[in-house]
């Protein structure tokens, strides 16, 4: 098992472990913040268990009926953390409409908010781990499930924040208030969530940053050549994807613009190691006099 799969199933173990903590929690005081806060773990468990199934799908090499890999699976599995945490905003939105309807005294309450506390270190010190790890193997799944957890954890301290003062205050009506605004962070969360991974599986170009860099890397080791141009780019999960026409004198044998095209593809892998790399070559007549001009 890769290590990008070994993150993806121990997140299942630590999102149940953090769901039973906040689930007993809400059990102990009847809080609907705190209820809100474990239907948002179980999210976390559901999300960790799509994030694995994509991590698995994603590593599949290329095959016949995809020559180009098996990537974009996890831009799907961020895709569906979004719809989720979505569905478990509403989910919450509902328990604290009822909340503010029938206002209740919370029990037990430094016991739950202990448990509640324990669960939230947990969840930060693992989201850490998720986020580092994600950006390390270039993995939306990671990644969308380490920034899902972020906002859990922020959540979570508001919540805890919160409901100390309900407790000190007497103030009721600060727990389904709470647990309402624990829902609307989680909406806008997952719409983040779902418009990023949407970039993904629409082939957005890499960011002008990386751009920059492939364009200079082209420039510097082009030598032989007249220019470059329709420089296209693309990422899937860790893997980038770049395209361009390379024109060359009409006089230059096959040998010559083959050495040149390896130079660039060395050059560019040595600005992105995980790229796909595929160079047109063309006669002199076919340029443009535009797009990336050779130093």
């Amino acid at each position: 098992m890769k290590r990008v799969e070994i993150f993806a199933a121990v997140s299942i173990a630590v999102g149940v472990a953090v769901l039973a903590l906040k689930y007993l929690a809400y059990h102990l005081t009847g809080s609907v913040a705190l209820l809100s806060d474990a239907i948002e773990s179980i999210v976390n468990v559901l999300t960790a268990i799509a994030a694995l199934i994509a991590v698995r799908f994603a590593a599949q090499p290329a095959d016949k009926e995809h020559p180009y890999g098996h990537h974009k699976a996890e831009y799907v599995s961020a895709v569906i953390e979004g719809v989720l945490i979505v569905i478990a905003a509403l989910a919450i939105l509902r328990a604290a409409w009822g909340a503010y309807q029938v206002p209740r005294m919370i029990e037990a309450p430094w016991s739950g908010l202990a448990l509640n506390g324990a669960a939230t270190i947990i969840n930060a010190v693992w989201c850490a781990i998720l986020l580092r790890m994600g950006r390390a193997y270039k993995s939306p799944a990671l990644a969308a499930d380490g920034y899902h957890l972020l906002t859990d954890v922020v959540s979570s301290v508001g919540v805890l924040a919160g409901l100390a003062l309900a407790i000190y205050t007497g103030i009721t009506i600060l727990d389904p208030l709470l647990a309402a605004l624990v829902a609307v962070n989680i909406l806008w969360t997952g719409w983040k969530l779902m418009k990023e991974s949407a970039g993904g599986l629409l082939d957005e170009a890499l960011p002008e940053e990386m751009l920059t860099r492939i364009r200079a890397a082209i420039a510097a080791n082009a030598e032989g050549a007249i220019e470059a141009h329709d420089l296209r780019t693309r990422q899937a999960g860790p893997m980038i994807f770049v395209e361009f026409h390379l024109v060359v004198k009409g006089s230059m044998n096959v040998t010559q613009a083959h050495e040149i095209c390896d130079r660039l593809e060395r050059a560019i892998k040595a600005e992105c190691n995980d790229a796909l790399i595929s160079i047109h070559v063309e006669p002199d007549d076919k340029a443009k006099h535009s797009g990336i001009v050779v130093l």
